[in-house]
């Protein structure tokens, strides 16, 4: 397993700038497709203490899905963890993990600073 995982949706230009910018520096990195392999419970909860975030913030608010079903959603961390597995497109991305850190990297130039 590559030190560097790159949560990854083929259709976000953000996630494709991120692989981009590690493909030019060379660094070896893996990809983790996480709209076609959903993320467990147990994942989400482990990505989150290692994001140093909560759940709340690992929601795209900004999505039709989420202003459509959950915008006046009362739910717990539970619940919205439960809500990303049921809709992971709705997870902020693009996320780098390196060791026991995560970052979203938004924008993704902030990938080339974490895996340094």
């Amino acid at each position: 397993m590559a030190d560097i995982v790159v949560y990854h949706n083929g259709e976000c230009s953000k996630c494709r700038g991120a692989l981009e910018l590690l493909q030019e520096i060379g660094v070896p990195h893996e990809v983790r497709f996480y709209i076609s392999e959903p993320l467990s419970v147990e994942e989400i909860r482990i990505l989150l203490r290692q994001l140093d975030l909560p759940v709340a913030e690992l929601i795209r608010k900004g999505e039709a899905l989420y202003t459509e079903r959950y915008t006046n959603a009362e739910l717990s961390d539970e619940g919205w963890i439960q809500v990303l597995i049921e809709h992971p497109q709705l997870m902020q991305r693009p996320i780098v993990l390196k060791g026991d850190k995560a970052i979203i990297a938004r924008p993704p130039e902030k990938v080339l600073e974490f895996v340094k």
